[in-house]
């Protein structure tokens, strides 16, 4: 059985089914309404209901008083519909307003995908969780003060765990680590999430990703976010890479092809049946006018530098359409 939900004062609706949270309903399409611990404990999703009736769940006394209820309010991470709803709730829309955090989280699973890349899926606190947008990354913190910063690439509606794609870099500090020392079950601290790399879901333009390398990974968030949420757009994905053995999680991105996404992978460094060269001149061959487009690159700086730079004086692209990450070796301002 299915609820239909109304967020005041914005009017959005979505369907919740009635063994689903109020709130993860509103993720599963889309809707972001604030959160943090998703256990009712922290009372951060706290809100009010004008019309109809919940079961208001298990959460603790002192986080959801009497008083509260009695004034009409409920818990969103716990509370179930056991009817159609009316809620009021504040809607993040914006970077800015999710607040950021510093956890500790342990490393729950470990698997190296390519030569030099390794997948980390992160556990945080039973009773923590870390709100973001799809695109965004966190600090790793580290002894020496210098944090590392690493795109998120799971989508907000799959968030039981946190998913990094760490590129191996000799010398590197943390990379090392992570290639020689480190263990499933070892503690690291974050902080996050940060970054202003994140689908703007109001621009009905077309989207081509631009990525090279480990720059997937928030492409990757994006790209699993918009399809959750029934995202009605025209989507390229350019994937730059050095060698063939470079292009993980195919599998995945044949089921995104599947779904109507345009995959187009191009290698650098050896030759293939496939496209060579650089990635961004791809997309330059490809398309002789971007200025109905949007743009999201992200991997090297000379790659998102390049994107940038020719595709705004070549094919029109429009400024305010080029959104941009860059991956350096230095924590990110």
């Amino acid at each position: 059985m299915s609820f239909k939900i109304t967020i005041q004062p914005s009017g959005h609706t979505f369907p919740a089914a009635a063994d689903d949270s109020i709130l993860e309903g509103a993720l599963a399409h889309g809707l972001l309404l604030p959160y943090s611990c998703r256990n009712g404990a922290c009372g951060v999703c706290k809100g009010r209901i004008l019309a109809g009736n919940v079961d208001y769940g298990e959460y603790q006394d002192t986080t959801l008083t009497h008083a509260e209820k009695a004034a009409g309010m409920a818990l969103f991470c716990c509370a179930k519909p056991l009817s159609d709803l009316v809620i009021e709730s504040h809607e993040v829309s914006r970077a800015q307003e999710i607040p950021v955090k510093m956890l500790p989280c342990r490393v729950e699973k470990m698997q190296k995908v390519a030569d030099d890349v390794m997948v980390l899926w992160l556990k945080l606190p039973a009773n923590e969780r870390l709100q973001f947008l799809a695109g965004q990354y966190i600090d790793i913190l580290q002894k020496d003060d210098k944090p590392r910063s690493f795109s998120l690439a799971n989508a907000p509606h799959d968030d039981g765990l946190l998913e990094l794609h760490v590129r191996h870099i000799p010398g590197g500090t943390f990379t090392e680590q992570v290639f020689t020392r480190m263990r499933e079950r070892d503690i690291l601290r974050i902080k996050g999430p940060l970054g202003t790399f994140f689908l703007r879901e109001d621009n009905d333009r077309p989207i081509i990703f631009v990525a090279s390398g480990t720059g997937f990974a928030p492409v990757k968030a994006i790209i699993e976010h918009a399809l959750k949420i029934g995202f009605q757009r025209e989507m390229h994905f350019y994937w730059g890479v050095r060698k063939v053995s470079d292009l993980y999680m195919l599998d995945k991105i044949g089921e995104w092809e599947k779904l109507g996404i345009r995959f187009t992978p191009v290698v650098s460094d050896e030759a293939w049946h496939g496209r060579t060269g650089f990635v961004h001149d791809a997309v330059l061959q490809d398309f002789s006018d971007l200025s109905a487009y949007a743009v999201y690159a992200c991997g090297a700086p000379v790659m998102v530098q390049a994107a940038h730079r020719d595709f705004s004086a070549q094919r029109g692209l429009q400024d305010d359409a080029f959104f941009s990450d860059m991956f350096t070796f230095a924590p990110k301002q």
